[in-house]
């Protein structure tokens, strides 16, 4: 299994990111994909979640109305578009394949499957 997260960068306050999550190794329509993120001197947290057909979504509150999750099983390639930042999303962002084909509760990664995530920097 292979996760490799991509978009990531230095933005202000208010601007937008797309990051990308693409996947190999395992057959990507058959699982549910989350994203989490891990902050400076944070715990990772997870913040979405997406099922393997794209109809049931969740969202952590923290980012809800601002974060859009999303996924193309063509491309075997998730995305979370994020829109309005705060400095307080600065954080570096992973993704994972969830155990099964939805997370309704969020994503747990029970897999233990991570990407080197990619960084996303959010000036005031």
């Amino acid at each position: 299994v292979q996760l490799v997260e991509s978009g990531g960068g230095l933005v202000q306050a208010g601007e937008s990111l797309r990051l990308s999550c693409a996947a190999s190794g395992f057959t990507f329509s058959h699982y549910a994909i989350g994203w989490f993120r891990q902050a400076p001197g944070k715990e990772r947290e997870g913040i979405s979640c997406i099922s393997s057909s794209g109809d049931n979504i969740y969202y952590e509150d923290s980012v809800k109305g601002r974060f859009t999750i999303s996924r193309d099983n063509a491309k075997n390639t998730a995305y979370l578009q994020m829109n309005s930042l705060k400095p307080e999303d600065t954080a570096v962002y992973y993704c994972s394949q969830e155990d099964s084909n939805a997370c309704p509760l969020g994503p747990i990664n029970a897999l233990d499957t991570w990407g080197q995530g990619t960084l996303a920097i959010v000036s005031s």
